[in-house]
């Protein structure tokens, strides 16, 4: 028998921080998608810090809301030079970033984003 006191909440479960290697592959199937974009934003910046310019972004096949969300933050981030869908017979579930390295002109303030609407190129996006 079992003391269901001892168990945690669904929510506590998650509260810890997870350590993860920075070797330029994100997997975000075990994130919730309140954390993609910080998660996102910081793991392009320890890579360039690390020298990692080529990163892959694994976020699903599933309706393409978290690859829109993360193509929606490379498109802004003005360190990322180019991104797209692995030309190495990977699937629509990962997005393969170029970084540019630290000290270059990309490390200036990024434009803001004219609004383009639903469904058009917008970007860097090839």
């Amino acid at each position: 028998m079992t003391d269901d006191h001892d168990t945690p909440a669904p929510e506590q479960l998650f509260d810890d921080p997870v350590a993860m290697p920075i070797d330029g592959v994100l997997d975000l199937h075990m994130f919730r998608p309140q954390e993609v974009r910080e998660l996102v934003l910081e793991y392009l910046d320890l890579c360039r810090q690390r020298g990692i310019l080529r990163v892959r972004i694994i976020h699903g096949k599933g309706i393409g809301v978290q690859r829109e969300l993360v193509h929606e933050i490379l498109r802004r981030h003005p360190a990322v030079v180019s991104y797209g869908h692995p030309g190495d017979g990977g699937s629509w579930g990962a997005t393969v970033v170029e970084l540019a390295p630290l000290g270059a002109a990309a490390d200036a303030p990024a434009p803001a984003a004219p609004d383009v609407p639903p469904g058009e190129p917008r970007g860097k996006e090839p």
